[in-house]
């Protein structure tokens, strides 16, 4: 194991037993196996099962002392990495079997890559999230079209501990659009990539508000934030998927490798 790279992998979570512990399932499968896995509970109910119900993973639970929301929570992660790189994932989202090699052997010569997703839309049952819809989000990496819309999702994503160290920790302040500013700023210093697979899975849920996507109006004052940070103008905050419609977006679709059979990845809660 010794010569092979260490990946860190941060996931903050707060209350969601069933999602974690198939995030858990999705990193057993993996092909790659040296990792360091950062759970930071950001404050909610223990998540100290996940280390009976996954033992062959190296997990390391940080509780916060406090809930401060998820971005405080990976900057908390940080603070724990002893990887060769580091990986960052929601509670929520998979990473399917071949994604850490894959990512691993992409970011070769760059210093950031991220993979195209699969969104599904997911109904519960029996401890378990069954995939109701799918579609591919992959599109052409280009930084002044991202510049108007992000097309750049954080989970599944690695980088070298050299971009945090040059850039400092997520900021705080832009909340919702941590992300569309860390791969921002990545991309003014560093080398970033796309690879064009879709290893990683995103849940979106499509009831309820569990999925900040879906929160447009207390989205506006971080979006402004962000905009003035990064000198990007008047953005929308139109709902995500009706930005997908806009042309400019699907101009920049692109092909990518599908790998999933679309089967839900049950964790042992559900056996």
């Amino acid at each position: 194991m010794s010569d092979q790279p260490l990946v860190s992998i941060i996931i903050p979570t707060y209350n969601r037993r069933i999602e974690l512990a198939e995030l858990a399932e999705s990193l057993y499968r993996q092909t790659y196996k040296n990792l360091q896995i950062i759970v930071v509970n950001d404050c909610g109910p223990s998540v100290d099962f996940i280390q009976d119900l996954y033992p062959e993973l190296a997990i390391q639970i940080i509780d916060m002392p406090e809930n401060l929301k998820h971005v405080h929570a990976r900057n908390r992660g940080l603070l724990e990495v002893k990887g060769d790189y580091i990986m960052l994932c929601d509670d929520d989202d998979l990473l399917l079997p071949i994604h850490i090699e894959r990512m691993l052997q992409e970011i070769q010569g760059f210093d950031l890559v991220y993979p195209d997703v699969e969104i599904f839309h997911y109904d519960y049952e029996n401890n378990t999230r069954l995939i109701t819809d799918r579609f591919v989000f992959a599109y052409e990496f280009d930084v002044a079209a991202m510049r108007r819309f992000s097309t750049f999702f954080s989970s599944g994503c690695l980088f070298r501990p050299e971009v945090i160290a040059a850039l400092g920790p997520f900021d705080t302040d832009v909340f919702h659009y941590w992300d569309w500013d860390f791969f921002l700023r990545a991309a003014e210093q560093f080398r970033v990539k796309r690879a064009p697979i879709a290893s990683a899975l995103y849940a979106f849920a499509q009831q309820g508000d569990s999925n900040m996507s879906g929160q447009l109006d207390n989205m506006r004052p971080y979006l402004d934030m962000l905009s003035e940070k990064h000198q990007l103008g008047e953005l929308p905050t139109k709902n995500f998927f009706l930005l997908l419609e806009e042309p400019e977006v699907k101009a920049r679709q692109a092909s990518t490798e599908l790998i999933w059979d679309g089967q839900p990845i049950r964790s042992r809660l559900a056996k």
